[in-house]
């Protein structure tokens, strides 16, 4: 498979980020791949108009990772009020997991959030559940700062899946 060719998205892209990013966090598509909340959360995990608004907005950029042709991964990056950026949506299609990819589009956010915005430090929450997850970042420079927010309400939907109380832990690197 071809290494990912990072770029910002455009409004173009929405229709293919949107289904990405719903194939990789929710439902039996996610299952294949390591990264999911298929098991924690039913429903979906963006919208059209929540992209939109991310690549609509100057303090913000959602990087997309093509491959073969394809929308293979994502990350979005978020400048926040003290300087720092805040990473979310990091998104690997559940296909291409597990192969290297995940690390290319990490260090691809964290440079950018460094060219884009200088930013001195990027943050990031993880579902408190997630051990593994939380220790892949840990393994690339991401500390645990102590700090615990809520998960926000009406976020998914539990469907059929037990109710669980989750919260995010906060994560925090120097760039």
């Amino acid at each position: 498979m071809s290494p990912l060719a990072f770029r910002p998205a455009t409004s173009a892209d929405v229709p293919a980020l949107r289904a990405l990013i719903e194939s990789a966090y929710r439902g039996e598509t996610a299952k294949a791949g390591w990264t999911h909340e298929a098991d924690l959360l039913g429903g979906e995990r963006t919208s059209d108009a929540e992209l939109a608004a991310i690549i609509a907005d100057p303090a913000e950029v959602m990087l997309i990772g093509e491959a073969d042709g394809r929308t293979a991964a994502c990350v979005r990056i978020m400048r926040q009020a003290d300087g720092s950026t805040y990473l979310g949506m990091l998104t690997v299609s559940p296909d291409r997991q597990a192969g290297g990819l995940g690390r290319a589009l990490l260090a691809a956010g964290e440079a950018e959030a460094v060219r884009r915005f200088a930013s001195p430090r990027m943050e990031m929450t993880v579902i408190s559940t997630r051990s593994e997850l939380i220790a892949w970042y840990e393994r690339r420079g991401y500390a645990l700062t102590g700090e615990r927010r809520p998960f926000p309400a009406g976020a998914g939907d539990f469907g059929d899946l037990p109710v669980l109380d989750l919260e995010f832990v906060v994560l925090s690197k120097p760039l």
